[in-house]
């Protein structure tokens, strides 16, 4: 019993509280951001992302991040030379659909960075779980052919410091017995039976997320013979994560994101 004590002392409590309070993400590499005022639209970035992400339009003076398609790997803001690409600790970038990405609806408003809607989404999550399904969430994670970075953020959803069980949400091991898909890659040729054949399997009502820049879009490996352009042209996607990979909480956003969508 004292070595119980013991360590109840020195180690406190890991279990982060998010989503039901804000997490400090000051250390978080969230989204980049291009400011068009600072940009002088010497094209740089956009012949160095490796995605090629960022699109320009120099007739009207406009340059925006496609960020379905961004891999977050920074490289804009280090060689833009006017300092108008700049990475903030955005993290919480899931949307329902693919259009919300897109460059031409992401307007930068430096007078407005919060954003407090997982607030409310999680103010009804166990209600809108509990509706839905009559108890708790399950989901069941593919791998449509990824480089396991989104999977392995995915593994850390169930770790001691995220514990997504905390939330009524748990892993299982057969689409027959699950509520939700988390999909990652980019559902290589080889793959794209199998990813159909497990939507198939999984009783309605389904949703199903796109983890990542590969799963959103493709990613870096876009427009290839071996791969698609984004698992929604196999499956309906409800949910869209960017990122490469996203983080936890990003992907603990997405899902709250998914199930809101249902009511």
């Amino acid at each position: 019993m004292f070595n119980t004590i013991k360590k109840i002392i020195k180690y406190p409590r890991l279990t982060q509280d998010y989503p039901y309070k804000s997490i400090d993400s000051s250390l978080f590499l969230g989204r980049t951001e291009i400011n068009p005022a600072e940009c002088n639209m010497c094209g740089e970035c956009v012949s160095r992302c490796p995605s090629q992400a960022i699109v320009m339009d120099k007739t009207s003076n406009n340059i925006g991040i496609n960020y379905d398609e961004c891999v977050f790997c920074t490289l804009c803001e280090e060689i833009c030379p006017t300092g108008a690409a700049k990475t903030t600790n955005r993290f919480e970038l899931a949307e329902k659909g693919k259009s919300m990405l897109r460059s031409n609806t992401l307007i930068i408003d430096e007078n407005n960075m919060t954003d407090a809607s997982h607030e409310i989404i999680c103010s009804q999550l166990e209600v809108n779980i509990k509706k839905i399904f009559g108890r708790s969430l399950y989901i069941r994670e593919v791998d449509s052919g990824s480089c396991n970075g989104c999977d392995y953020e995915i593994n850390g959803l169930n770790n001691p410091f995220n514990d997504i069980e905390r939330l009524g949400i748990s892993f299982v091991a057969s689409p027959r017995h699950a509520d939700m898909l988390l999909v990652t890659g980019t559902a290589t040729r080889n793959m794209q039976l199998a990813l159909a054949k497990t939507y198939n399997a999984t009783p309605d009502p389904k949703l199903v997320v796109a983890v990542g820049a590969c799963a959103c879009s493709g990613g870096i490996f876009r427009d290839t013979y071996a791969t698609s352009n984004g698992i929604d042209s196999i499956v309906p996607v409800d949910v869209y994560i960017p990122g490469c990979p996203p983080r936890p909480q990003a992907i603990i956003y997405g899902i709250l994101k998914a199930l809101d969508r249902t009511k």
